[in-house]
């Protein structure tokens, strides 16, 4: 037996927060009668709907992406561009990715159907590293990387400490490339802390997520991750919470 509210988030409909959220606006049945208390365990012969319709329980999979530039982080778009879900077109599991990056950022991303999974992953608590590496206009002075380091204020607030390492600088083009590690998920985060300190990012990639890299990949390349990949991801954010509680 399950909790309603994970079997709903694995089957892909929603995080198990969200899955939580319609369970108290009345949104689910559970063999015909509306569910609105949390608790409730289901077994597989239960009839489960979501808005009057049935879920079906799919088995959970997880993909690592590279991202390529020119891409949506998401399932589907108003105006006709690509998204991720597109580099899966096999695939009949109802699939989203675990966060997201910008349109203009390239890297690794990663797709599933397990809404637990993914909700875990992109919790705030759950620190997971995420490294980048960023082509900037002009060559910051190590004084302004500090402040990246010690945290910088943005319109939404100060962001956690961050790791920098300057990796190299072209004074005849005026660029430099910086590789950033961040544990936050805030919209074009890096981005952002790279213009606070008067450097626009020409070109941002995140090259790292936890142990995972894009070794072997090429962009728009995705590979199944391991089942004891996942099972590391889960243990690695299941650690990092209780750090953090």
């Amino acid at each position: 037996m399950e909790r309603l509210q994970k079997v709903i988030a694995r089957a892909g409909i929603a995080s198990r927060r969200k899955s939580e959220e319609l369970i108290k606006e009345g949104r689910v049945k559970v063999n015909g009668k509306v569910v609105t208390e949390l608790g409730l365990k289901v077994t597989s012969s239960d009839r489960v709907e979501v808005n009057e319709i049935q879920i079906e329980k799919e088995e959970p999979v997880y993909f690592l992406l590279y991202k390529p530039r020119g891409v949506i982080s998401s399932v589907s778009d108003d105006k006709g561009r690509k998204v991720v879900t597109d580099f899966f077109p096999m695939l009949k599991e109802r699939i989203f990715p675990v966060g997201r990056l910008d349109y203009d950022t390239s890297g690794l991303l990663l797709i599933t159907n397990d809404g637990e999974f993914s909700n875990l992953l992109t919790h705030p608590k759950n620190e997971i590293d995420k490294v980048y590496v960023a082509k900037v206009k002009g060559i910051p002075l190590r004084e302004d990387l500090r402040k990246l380091e010690k945290g910088i204020k943005l319109e939404d607030g100060k962001t956690a400490p961050a790791k920098v390492k300057f990796l190299s600088g072209d004074k005849k083009k005026q660029t430099a490339i910086v590789e950033i590690t961040i544990h936050e998920g805030r919209n074009r985060q890096v981005r952002r802390m790279f213009e606070a300190i008067g450097h626009e990012v020409l070109k941002l990639k995140r090259e790292r997520y936890a142990f995972l890299t894009l070794n072997g990949l090429k962009a728009g390349d995705a590979r199944e991750l391991t089942p004891h990949e996942v099972k590391q991801l889960r243990a690695f954010a299941m650690d990092s919470s209780k750090k953090n509680s």
